[in-house]
């Protein structure tokens, strides 16, 4: 089963290659047309890392906070990270 990544994978040589070809047969020159493709390859990168990102099973879950520990205590007290 091909998932969302597979077809990010499957895009980015085709963006470079493919788009880098269509657009030197289209007229623009080389040096035109790599910095082109490799923008496109660039976008689709981030979006796969930061608009549609890889989460993890167990960060979907919300964090729940202990009522009774956090009333109690005192905002000028340093937590322990520990």
């Amino acid at each position: 089963m091909t998932g969302y990544y597979d077809y990010v994978l499957g895009l980015i040589p085709v963006a470079l290659f493919g788009l880098t070809g269509t657009l030197t047969v289209a007229g623009f020159g080389l040096t035109q047309a790599v910095p082109i493709a490799a923008g496109v390859a660039a976008c689709i990168i981030g979006h796969a890392l930061f608009v549609n990102g890889p989460v993890s099973a167990g960060a979907s879950q919300s964090v729940e906070t202990d009522v009774s520990t956090t009333t109690r205590s005192n905002p000028a007290t340093p937590v322990d990270a520990d």
